[in-house]
């Protein structure tokens, strides 16, 4: 038994298994969502009308919860009227896989319905550049003030209290104010992007900071090196792996407060992208347009960690990904 465990433990350890296992936690979500779509016995709460039969309000297309078709079905036998037909279903807003799949190809050849509305791609392009300055602007302030606070115990006690402090309050209470201040184009949404971030990165990257073996600065300072040579030629070599590290994750954050950020003024980018498509009942467009958020979103990491493996080589924590 313990040989077949020993065994089992070194099967899970190969590279093999591994990509098994990148390759099943997705691939076993998306059977999950088929089987709820594709068997009737499942869930399918709805039924699809497909003839109306004498009951006057239906319409073909249209779902009806399985005790109300079912109660027409009985009144029109009753009645001697012709009987509606139609199939089971699943909520409009629980589109099939294949309906999305559609949806990933024809929102990008086919022309919004909506007369002046922006076709996906250009949306997702908005929202890419909403991301990218919000964060840079955050990057080019909460960088360098980390290292600071990180590095000076003097500064982090001037600091950090405050930036702990307002760390609290959510992003999106801003809002008004932003828009009150920037207008209500780009400039409210970006200011989102930059608080959600700003304040969480100084901290993060603080904390990375105060991990460098502090006799490395100590033997810095013996040998005379002080002020910003001691920030350029011996902090920041020494954390940089790790302050790369960090800014992946805070990418994902920022992220994360994009759909909110472009709700702030004119709504604009993938986020009224969305909520046309839902408004007009399109779920399978909605879910095409999220899932390619997680795409891009995904993508982007793994291209920042296999960059991050060609610039830190020596560095185990960068090779894990």
């Amino acid at each position: 038994m313990q040989a077949f465990l020993s065994r089992s433990g070194a099967w899970l350890k190969g590279p093999a298994s591994s990509r098994l296992l990148v390759v099943a936690s997705f691939v076993l979500p998306v059977l999950l969502w088929a089987l709820v779509s594709y068997v009737p016995f499942l869930w399918h709460p709805k039924v699809l009308v497909e003839e109306v039969g004498g009951v006057d309000y239906f319409q073909v297309g249209m779902r009806v919860d399985r005790a109300e078709f079912d109660d027409q079905v009985k009144e029109m036998r009753e009645a001697g009227e012709a009987l509606p037909a139609g199939r089971p279903a699943n909520p409009i807003y629980l589109p099939a896989p294949h309906e999305v799949a559609s949806a990933l190809y024809t929102a990008f050849t086919t022309a919004p319905e909506q007369r002046g509305a922006p076709w996906l791609h250009e949306s997702l392009w908005h929202s890419i550049q909403i991301i990218f300055w919000g964060f840079v602007l955050s990057s080019a302030l909460g960088v360098p003030l980390g290292i600071l606070a990180g590095t000076y115990a003097g500064f982090s006690r001037l600091t950090e209290p405050f930036i702990e402090f307002f760390r609290y309050l959510p992003a999106p209470a801003f809002g008004a104010l932003a828009v009150a201040v920037l207008g209500i184009y780009d400039g409210p949404k970006i200011a989102i992007i930059f608080i959600g971030t700003f304040f969480q990165q100084v901290l993060i990257i603080a904390n990375t900071t105060r991990k460098l073996d502090r006799t490395l600065i100590e033997a810095a300072r013996t040998l005379g090196t002080r002020g910003s040579r001691l920030i350029t030629r011996v902090v920041l070599p020494g954390i940089l792996p790790d302050l790369y590290r960090d800014q992946r994750i805070l990418l994902g954050w920022a992220w994360t407060y994009l759909l909110v950020a472009e709700l702030i003024g004119t709504s604009s980018g993938i986020t009224f992208f969305i909520t046309q498509q839902a408004r007009y009942q399109h779920f399978d467009n909605v879910y095409a347009a999220i899932i390619i958020i997680g795409v891009i979103g995904l993508g982007s990491d793994l291209l920042l960690a296999a960059l991050g493996r060609k610039l830190f080589p020596w560095d185990q924590a960068q090779k894990r990904g």
